[in-house]
C-alpha cells in the first residue's frame, strides 16, 4: 500500500511530519489552561485536576511501552496515521465533555496519540533528515517544547478573549488532525517492514547496549526538566493566578509559553555546543530558575516569578536537548523508534507521576507551600545531575588522557 504511491519530496516531508509532531505536543497543552474553566464548570478538586493531568501521561507511557517499537517492523506512517486518527477522537470527546468522565476520555485518547506518535515521528524524522545532518535531534526538541509552549498561550487566550472557551481550540484542532490524515499517504515511508512485530509488542523499554551507560548517565538531567514540565503544565496556572491576584488566564498560559518557549528558543541558538555541554548548561539553567521561583512563590512577587521561570525554561530546553542528542547519536536505524521511546519513557513518568503526588499535597496543604516544596526538590535533584555530569566530565578527561599516555608509551616501545 505504501510503496505504490504518489510521494512528496523528503525535504516536505521532513517539515510535514515535524509540524505534525509540533501539534500533537500542542494538543496536549491545550488542555491546561482549560482546567480551571473545567474546575469550576465541573466542581472538582486539585487532587482531581492533576489526575486528569496524569491519565493522560500514564495512558501514554502504557502505549509507548506496548507500542513503541512497533514502527521499527510495521513502518513509520501506519503508525503515525494511527495516532492521528486517535487525536481526531480526543478533539471529538472534548467538543462533547460534559462531565470528568468525558476529561479523563479525552486525555486517554491524547495519551493513546501520543504515545503512538512519539516514537515513530522521532525516528521518521531522524530517518528523513539530510545525510550527515543533526537537524532531527534539534527539530525534535524544539518543536516538542515549542508545541507545549503555543499549545498553553494560545489556548489560554482563545479561552480569555474568545467565544465558546472550551470548544474553540478543539475544533481547530480537529480540523488540523484530519489534515494530517489526509497528508500521511503522499509521505514517502522513512522505515522499512521487517518481521517480529509481535515480539515486539511485548512490555519493554529497548536501549541498545552501546547506548546504556550514556542513556543513564543523562537520566537525571531528563528527570528534573521533564518533572518542572510536569508541574508547569497541571498547576502552573492556578500558580500563576495565586502569585499574580488575577483571574485572567492568560497569566497561566505565560507561565507555561515562558518555560516551554523560552526552551525550544534556547536550544535553536545554542544547538551547534557539544551537547554535553548543552546537558550540564541545562541543568545550571534549571537550578538558577528554581531558586528564583522559589524566592518568587514565597514573596509572592509576580514579576520574579515569570522571570525565573523563563530561566528555567532555558534549562529546560537545553537539558531535553542535549540528552536526547548525546543518546540518540548511539542508535542503529532499526533501534530509534525503541531508543526514543526509552527517553520519552523517562521523561514521561518524571512528567507525571511527581505532578501527580503535588496534586494531592495540594488538596491536604495548599498550592502555595506544595510549589515551595516541589521548586526546593528540583533545585536538589538538577544540583545532583551538574555534580554527576561534572564527575563523569572529569572521569571522562582522565580516561583519554590514561588512553593517551598508554599509546605514547607503545609508540616509544615500538622505537
Amino acid at each position: 500500500m505504501w510503496s505504490r504511491r504518489v510521494t512528496l519530496p523528503k525535504p516536505v516531508a521532513f517539515w510535514i511530519l515535524a509540524g505534525v509532531f509540533l501539534m500533537v505536543f500542542f494538543a496536549s497543552a491545550a488542555a491546561s489552561p482549560l482546567y480551571d474553566v473545567y474546575q469550576q464548570r465541573f466542581h472538582f478538586s486539585a487532587a482531581t485536576l492533576t489526575a486528569v493531568f496524569a491519565v493522560y501521561v500514564l495512558v501514554l507511557l502504557v502505549t509507548l511501552l506496548f507500542f513503541g517499537s512497533v514502527s521499527d517492523y510495521l513502518g513509520r506512517l501506519p503508525v503515525i496515521a494511527a495516532a492521528l486518527v486517535f487525536s481526531v477522537a480526543g478533539c471529538v470527546v472534548f467538543l462533547d465533555a460534559h462531565g470528568t468522565g468525558a476529561l479523563f476520555a479525552a486525555r486517554s485518547l491524547q495519551g493513546i496519540a501520543s504515545g503512538l506518535a512519539t516514537g515513530p515521528t522521532g525516528a521518521a524524522l531522524i530517518d528523513l533528515q539530510p545525510p550527515g545532518s543533526h537537524r532531527a535531534p534539534l527539530v525534535t526538541s524544539v518543536f516538542s517544547s515549542l508545541g507545549l509552549a503555543l499549545g498553553g498561550l494560545v489556548t489560554s487566550v482563545l479561552v480569555q478573549y474568545a467565544a465558546a472557551p472550551t470548544h474553540l481550540v478543539w475544533w481547530v484542532l480537529l480540523g488540523v488532525f484530519v489534515a494530517g490524515v489526509a497528508a500521511v499517504p503522499f509521505i514517502p515511508e522513512p522505515g522499512i517492514r521487517r518481521p517480529g512485530v509481535l515480539a515486539s509488542l511485548r512490555p519493554r523499554v529497548v536501549v541498545p547496549r552501546p547506548a546504556r551507560r550514556t542513556f543513564f548517565a543523562a537520566v537525571p538531567c531528563i528527570v528534573t526538566g521533564w518533572a518542572l514540565g510536569g508541574l508547569y503544565l497541571s498547576l502552573g496556572p492556578s500558580l500563576a493566578a495565586e502569585v499574580t491576584g488575577s483571574a485572567n488566564l492568560v497569566w497561566g498560559g505565560l507561565v507555561i509559553f515562558l518555560l516551554c518557549g523560552v526552551g525550544a528558543a534556547a536550544a535553536l541558538l545554542l544547538r551547534d555546543i557539544n551537547p554535553r555541554t548543552i546537558m550540564l548548561t541545562g541543568c545550571l539553567f534549571l537550578l538558577a530558575g528554581m531558586a528564583m521561583t522559589f524566592g518568587a512563590t514565597a514573596a509572592s512577587t509576580a514579576p520574579v516569578f515569570f522571570v525565573g521561570s523563563g530561566i528555567a525554561g532555558v534549562g529546560f530546553g537545553l537539558a531535553f536537548l542535549g540528552s536526547f542528542r548525546v543518546v540518540t547519536a548511539l542508535a542503529e536505524p532499526g533501534e530509534r523508534a525503541g531508543l526514543v521511546t526509552a527517553i520519552y519513557v523517562v521523561g514521561y513518568l518524571a512528567f507525571s507521576i511527581p505532578a501527580l503526588i503535588a496534586g494531592v499535597a495540594t488538596t491536604a496543604y495548599g498550592l502555595h507551600s506544595t510549589a515551595l516544596v516541589y521548586a526546593a526538590a528540583l533545585a536538589v535533584l538538577a544540583a545532583a545531575a551538574i555534580g554527576l555530569l561534572l564527575a563523569q566530565g572529569g572521569g571522562s578527561s582522565r580516561g583519554r588522557l590514561r588512553r593517551s599516555a598508554g599509546s605514547r608509551a607503545k609508540s616509544a616501545a615500538g622505537a
